[in-house]
């Protein structure tokens, strides 16, 4: 009996570990992306997470935002969070959306979540 409580207790320290090792590796599960904006329609209202370089930053009267790209691809990122400095990597996760449609032409946005 002693065994196995010992044998449980390890696996409970191990799932915990890798959780915590998980969270701190958020980059690594980042959706690309490419895939997001090649296939707007799977991810439209969908929570992602995308991780990058930020690579332009801009505060207007009625919307902030900044463009993460990463190795496959950019995209702007709109946000009620304080706005990310230029040249910093960053990790994402927000809803996909189209901001807007031109013709054939629409923007595909992530709209930051506003928790952390």
């Amino acid at each position: 009996m002693y065994y196995r409580a010992k044998q449980f207790w390890k696996i409970v320290v191990c799932v915990f570990l890798a959780g915590g090792i998980l969270a701190g590796c958020a980059g690594m599960f980042a959706t690309p992306i490419e895939k997001i904006l090649q296939n707007p329609r799977d991810y439209s209202g969908k929570t992602v997470t995308v991780s990058g370089e930020v690579v332009e930053v801009a505060g207007l009267i009625f919307v902030q935002y900044f463009v993460v790209k990463d190795k496959t691809g950019e995209i702007t990122v709109i946000t009620k969070r304080p706005l990310p400095r230029e040249n910093t990597e960053i990790t994402v996760k927000g809803k996909v959306e189209a901001a807007f449609s031109i013709g054939n032409k629409q923007l595909i946005v992530i709209v930051e979540n506003e928790e952390k």
